[in-house]
């Protein structure tokens, strides 16, 4: 039996914690800072816990 692939497009984007939740990047932190204020800049930088209605086709992509 052939084992399944990691979406790898999804395990560039998403990471796993410990206790198993998936954390994610906020949108529009890579480039165009200058137009941006500094207050967005420092409230982009964080990452974020994915939303639960997503958690779930993530985890399958990840394959677990």
């Amino acid at each position: 039996m052939p084992k399944n692939k990691t979406h790898s497009g999804t395990k560039k984007r998403v990471r796993v914690t410990g206790s198993g939740k998936l954390m994610r990047e906020r949108a529009g932190v890579r480039h165009l800072f200058e137009r941006k204020s500094s207050r967005l800049t420092r409230r982009l930088a964080g990452d974020v816990e994915l939303a639960p209605a997503d958690a779930r086709k993530y985890k399958r992509l990840l394959g677990r």
